[in-house]
């Protein structure tokens, strides 16, 4: 399990096969569905191939990507976050999903402004863009905390976003 950072409550590690249960949980949460859309990951066998095919991967190719957001003081396992290299944008872009449990309690902001500042010195990504979906105004107040500033509304598979940069 490799640690990326910490920060005063969270840790942020890459994922590992180990946290499927986790991964299952996550995507099938409301929110998750509603806002980021169905994924289909209902079993350890879709779960795995999830990680591989998304993190795993995006780990190997760009050095970075989304990765497991642990509370410090219990271990467990409240969200993910991080950087993704999509294709169809010129920077990457700032994803975060939590559990419902975790959420409005400051956690997204922590572990999103440490995940700025990191990629900003470790990884000398200095811009960075998110992509919200324009019902999902929890996100959209969290994007604009953390200074990005909205720029445009794009299509992506064929899906109208709000596109934010910093």
């Amino acid at each position: 399990m490799s640690q990326i950072f910490e920060t005063e409550r969270l840790i942020l590690r890459e994922f590992t096969i180990a946290d499927t249960s986790f991964i299952i949980e996550l995507l099938n949460t409301e929110d998750w569905i509603r806002f980021i859309g169905d994924r289909n990951v209902k079993n350890e066998e879709q779960a795995k191939l999830y990680l591989e095919n998304g993190s795993f991967k995006s780990y190997k190719e760009n050095g970075f990507g989304l990765s497991l957001v642990l509370r410090k003081e219990d271990q467990l396992c409240i969200g993910m976050c991080g950087l993704l290299k999509r294709k169809e944008l010129e920077i990457p872009d700032l994803g975060f999903a939590f559990l419902p449990d975790y959420q409005n309690q400051g956690y997204g902001y922590e572990i999103a402004n440490s995940l700025l500042i990191f990629a900003k010195e470790k990884l000398n990504i200095s811009q960075v863009c998110a992509i919200i979906d324009p019902e999902n105004n929890i996100s959209i107040l969290l994007i604009e905390k953390l200074g990005l500033v909205f720029k445009n509304k794009i299509l992506l598979n064929q899906e109208e976003l709000l596109y934010y940069c910093n």
